[in-house]
């Protein structure tokens, strides 16, 4: 701790302590509560729930009925503004009932955490609960194993399946775990260190925020650990009247996964909420939604879902067209040999700068020294010379000599060098002759970058002719855009070569580059890197490069999380987080006593020159503490080292266990075996979250688990996790971390004090330092890294924000179109935007005659006012009057629409009612064709007006879609785009947020336009009842075209975009073990398929069926 941390608590006091202190008189109060909720009969128990639901209703009773009648106003409203200002009206009141749901909450607080905990109880002390049956329990019992019947009464047990595994119920809450539900429900973020019961400590606040019945929800990181603890808590909830369900064990878009998530209580992992939410988005059906409004979410493991994963963006994509087309492998040949020359060069630099530094000259010696590191700092030599005696000093005081002035003097180290690698924020950048040596001689311009304003000035001095000077401008550039790509892409593959390592970022598995998580060590499966890097590395690898695609939706787990009213975690490592979570989620963090006080001993670094002592030690230890009887857990931060250090033990003969990336789906196996007496376990960070190592006696009293860490992780929270996997519940164990100063940590970011002290005391190879203010030394720079990255986070958090204030705008008038309540507002204001960008464009240019043909153009109308009338006044008065015209002409003509199609659906529906349910119905501008799915009895029944709704719907949705779809890829090239800006001294944020403006502005624009064109345009074909037709259930097609001259209808968009959010997010979510569940087919072997509507069955080989299946023409049978 600081001095200055010290001096504030003297003066302000422990905020731990503060934070307890606050809560301990609400513990006091369920205490109260709890004497007299143990006197009552289960039945009564039970009875207790029903009270607090009613007691919620009756505080909100009033609001509701406002809103209620409001709605219905809205309903029979005709006017647009009063429209409108009622639906801000009841917007206004659903904040103002969550504000009194807050407070009944709060009141029945303490009662209800006692019933839950009385519920506990019981539970655990009987066998059996006998209870009266209510309808809940008997549609229970036809599910469930642990509920039966008896008559009127329904039995309950206390043991039950969970994922696979028999439990017992054995579990009633300690007072801290009571201090932690409080802190949940008071949307904070509760630490708790491992073995605490977190998954019984959320019980407390879900059951009572479940109570007000808008759903809560439980994210957890993987999906073994929501299936386990939906199934473990359930009945809990269920005797007490509450839905239960998990989204992972159900389809997307499926009816399933809506009654999931309309359970009282709903579990699932981050990134199934994520994409559920782009799904419904993208849905074309509001039958196809599944997400309710969000209420309230606790995270599990808080930390890894808010800030490790909180930047990667989930994304559902489609093929691009030419997706395939790129330079990887035609550049890849000149990035090996340039990165092999710059090697070549540098060793003999190397080489020199070790004689000159021996013989005393530091001064160029140092100079060559910085050469190499500014060249290749990853170089195992130059890592382990810097580990010599003073060797570090002279190079980070040369470095601080060249980095004066702004970098000044820099340039005459880098002059030698071809490219110059900045580790720290993993960024590369070509010099001059690393420039000269990829364009070759043949092509000097190879990778020079035209500049655009003088080029165009020099094509426009030469005064040719109208088509010669366009096509020489295309030239220029088409030559751009191909340069731009080229540079990119030789980037990418730079960095793949020089900062990417494989078995430490990235392992190469069944011929496919797999991301390894830096935070868990899980293989990321579907993860992909950005910006073509995953391409880069692909191309390194020599496997198959995959073909880029494009976004269709996106959104970061930081926003989506941002979009629940209440939002809480818990953790057992956010202390060392705590700024960050506050300042991007406003969620403070509350440490949480332990039950126990923790007997772990955990001891001060051992600090080595070397790599090589450093393991040595390790392995020393470890053969050691496995005779002593103890189980060792050995944490490593990558797939390399654990597979160096298994090497190591098998060469001493010492069983052990390796769980890394490579060997993930034996985990479960691994575990179970880890806390035995003896056993080894090496493991990477993926042994640090969600594994609880219980002990037997006889280990406990051999001195319990030893954590022994091989390095030290950029992160104080992993090396907290690992450190937690021991001393679980009072339990003896230890931990030490072995640090060396070749290890990326202590190169990057270890303070030169380190490297003075062990020069001073002039150690020898193996000799070891170990002492408190080392270990701090060593937290401060973890704490700089800590610093670094949330610096990243926060900037990329910045860019987010741009697309998720967009996505709000377009997800919102997506929303009002699938639902159609709101759309004529939406459609009013779409025409008043119109007509305000054409009287403005035309009233600056004074230009009445483009003005009336844009009034033909989009509203299909002449103008509401004369050629002196528009000379006269201004553009504000112009576009009210084109608006209240637009606006009458567009109501005349959806009513004559709405009688025109009458007859046909009367006719239809007198003669053939019984056999349509659903009825096609055929709109046209003149150039595209829509055909509109509709109910046939309510367009019946309210004389068309329904198909002019549906109408309405299709072609707003329609177009929004293809237009956002178009915006996102021209976003994604923005991205990209900017960031060469730093090379003009400018902030590509800066520049990156005036951009994307004026794109989405540009885009709502066309938008608005496109709709309205549409709407004013469109017209039933003259009555022609073969036109009418059944409207039926399509398939998918696989490629979708903007130019199609005929427009998919809502029922044909909500399939495709069933099809897209069902591919897609397998490929991109997490998953922790892969199983084939048929055999693999080969492309030559013979299979057998059927046509789906003659029934024709023929024999081909796969790789022929292949397109007749995707087709959907086609089903593949088994034999």
């Amino acid at each position: 701790m600081g001095l200055l941390d010290s001096v504030l608590k003297v003066f302000v006091g422990d905020k731990s302590k503060k934070d307890i202190s606050d809560i301990q008189p609400l513990v006091d109060q369920i205490k109260k509560h709890e004497s007299a909720i143990a006197n009552l009969s289960l039945d009564e128990l039970r009875a207790k729930s029903d009270e607090f639901r009613e007691k919620i209703k009756a505080d909100q009773k009033e609001i509701q009925d406002q809103i209620d009648a409001l709605e219905k106003e809205a309903e029979a409203a005709e006017d647009i503004d009063e429209k409108e200002d009622i639906y801000n009206q009841i917007d206004t009141l659903k904040d103002d009932r969550y504000e009194i749901e807050k407070k009944t909450l709060e009141d029945i607080l303490p009662e209800a955490f006692a019933v839950v905990k009385e519920t506990a109880k019981r539970f655990k002390e009987n066998e059996t609960l006998t209870v009266t049956a209510s309808p809940f329990d008997r549609e229970l019992s036809g599910t469930k194993d642990y509920v039966t019947l008896d008559g009127d009464k329904a039995i309950w047990n206390n043991s039950w399946d969970a994922a696979g595994k028999e439990v017992t119920w054995d579990m009633v809450h300690y007072d801290v775990q009571l201090i932690g539900g409080i802190a949940l429900h008071q949307g904070k973020v509760a630490e708790m260190q491992t073995g605490e019961g977190k998954t019984l400590v959320a019980t407390l606040p879900v059951y009572l925020n479940a109570l007000a019945g808008n759903g809560v929800h439980l994210v957890t990181v993987n999906d073994y650990l929501a299936k386990r603890d939906s199934a473990w808590m359930a009945p809990i909830f269920e005797f007490h009247g509450m839905s239960v369900d998990c989204i992972d064990l159900h389809q997307p878009n499926s009816e399933a996964r809506r009654k999931a998530y309309n359970a009282n209580i709903t579990y699932g992992t981050n990134n199934e909420f994520g994409f559920d939410y782009l799904r419904d988005n993208m849905s074309h059906s509001p039958n196809d939604l599944v997400q309710r409004p969000h209420h309230y979410a606790i995270v599990d493991e808080v930390d890894s879902v808010l800030i490790d994963d909180a930047r990667t963006p989930l994304i559902i994509s489609g093929p691009v067209p030419q997706g395939d087309r790129h330079e990887f492998n035609e550049l890849k040949p000149k990035i090996q040999s340039i990165v092999d020359v710059q090697k070549k060069y540098l060793t003999g630099v190397l080489a020199e700068a070790k004689k000159l530094i021996k013989e005393g000259d530091t001064k160029e010696g140092g100079f060559q020294l910085l050469r190499v590191y500014r060249g290749l700092p990853k170089n195992k030599a130059l890592i382990k010379f810097l580990s010599e005696e003073g060797v570090r000093q002279i190079l980070q005081k040369t470095e601080n000599q060249y980095m004066q002035d702004n970098n000044r003097e820099m340039p005459k180290v880098d002059a030698e060098l071809y490219f110059v690698i900045d580790e720290k924020n993993n960024q590369i950048e070509l010099t001059d002759k690393g420039v000269n040596y990829l364009s070759g001689e043949d092509d000097p311009e190879f990778f020079v970058m035209p500049d655009i304003g003088t080029e165009i000035a020099k094509i426009e001095a030469k005064e040719l002719p109208k088509e010669k000077e366009a096509e020489e401008k295309e030239d220029l550039f088409r030559d751009f855009g191909v340069k731009s790509e080229r540079i990119h892409t030789m980037n990418q593959l730079l960095k793949a070569y020089t900062l990417f390592e494989k078995d430490d970022q990235y392992v190469v598995m069944e011929n496919k580059v797999m991301i390894v998580d830096e935070q868990t060590g899980r293989i990321m499966e579907g993860r992909r890197y950005s910006d073509g890097l995953h391409q880069a590395i692909e191309a390194k690898e020599n496997v198959k490069i995959e073909a880029a695609t494009q976004t269709f939706a996106t959104v970061t787990l930081q926003n989506y999380f941002r979009m629940y009213r209440k939002l809480s975690g818990m953790t057992g490592t956010a202390v060392t987080e705590a700024g960050e979570l506050w300042e991007i989620y406003k969620l403070d963090v509350v440490e949480i006593p332990t039950n126990r006080p923790i007997a772990r001993d955990d001891r001060d670094d051992k600090i080595y020159k070397t790599k090589r002592e450093k393991y040595n030690a390790v392995i020393e230890e470890v053969v050691e503490l496995s005779h002593a009887g103890r189980p060792v857990l050995i944490g490593t931060t990558s797939v390399e080292i654990s597979e160096l250090l298994s090497r190591m033990l098998s060469i001493r003969n010492i069983p052990h266990n390796v769980l890394n990336a490579k060997l993930h789906k034996k985990e479960a196996d691994i575990v179970a075996e880890a806390g035995k007496s003896g056993i080894v376990t090496i493991a990477t960070n993926m042994a640090g979250r969600g594994t609880d190592i219980k002990l037997s006696d006889e280990v406990k009293k051999a001195g319990g688990l030893a954590i022994v860490g091989t390095e030290r992780h950029d992160s104080r929270r992993v090396d907290r996790q690992l450190r937690g996997r021991s001393g679980r519940q009072g339990d003896p164990g230890s931990s030490q971390f072995y640090v060396s100063l070749e290890d990326n940590l202590m190169r990057l970011f270890g303070s030169e004090r380190i490297a003075k002290m062990m020069d001073r005391l002039g150690l020898k190879e193996g000799e070891v330092i170990q002492h408190s203010m080392i270990s701090k030394s060593i937290e401060r720079a973890q704490k700089k890294v800590e610093e670094n990255n949330f610096g990243i986070r926060k900037r990329l958090l910045e860019y987010d924000d741009v697309m998720n204030a967009q996505r709000e705008v377009v997800y919102k008038r997506r929303y009002h179109a699938l639902f159609g309540e709101r759309l004529r507002v939406d459609i009013a204001n779409m025409i008043y935007d119109t007509s305000e960008v054409i009287a403005e464009s035309n009233k600056l240019a004074q230009d009445f005659k483009n003005f009336e043909f844009e009034l033909i153009r989009f509203f299909s109308m002449s103008s509401p006012i004369s050629e002196k009338e528009f000379e006269k006044l201004s553009a504000k008065e112009i576009s009210g009057r084109v608006y209240k015209a637009a606006y009458k002409h567009y109501q005349e003509k959806m009513a004559r629409n709405a009688e025109m199609a009458f007859p046909v659906i009367e006719n239809v529906y007198e003669n053939q009612g019984d056999r349509f349910k659903r009825i096609l119905v055929p709109f046209t501008d003149g150039v595209k064709t829509l055909n509109v799915a509709t109910d046939l009895e309510k367009a019946y029944e309210t004389k068309g007006k329904q198909l002019i709704q549906d109408f309405e719907k299709n072609i707003t949705l329609a177009i929004i879609d293809d237009a956002w779809k178009t915006h996102l890829r021209k976003m994604d090239e923005l991205k990209q785009s900017v960031q060469l800006a730093v090379h003009e001294q400018k902030d590509p944020l800066l520049i990156y947020k005036f951009e994307a403006f004026e794109l989405f502005k540009a885009m709502i624009e066309k938008v608005n336009k496109d709709v309205i064109s549409f709407l004013f345009k469109g017209e039933l074909p003259q009555e022609n009842q073969e036109q009418i037709q059944e409207a039926r259930q399509t398939r998918p097609k696989e490629k979708l075209s903007e130019q199609k001259e005929e427009i998919p209808n809502m029922d044909e968009r909500a399939a495709q975009a069933r099809a897209a959010g069902n591919t897609q997010p397998q490929q991109q979510q997490v998953t922790e073990t892969i199983t084939r569940e048929k055999p693999k087919i080969g492309r030559n072997d013979k299979v057998t398929i059927k046509h789906v509507m003659s029934g024709e069955n023929k024999t081909v080989k796969y790789k022929q069926a292949i397109p007749l299946i995707e087709k959907g023409e086609w089903v593949l049978i088994e034999d």
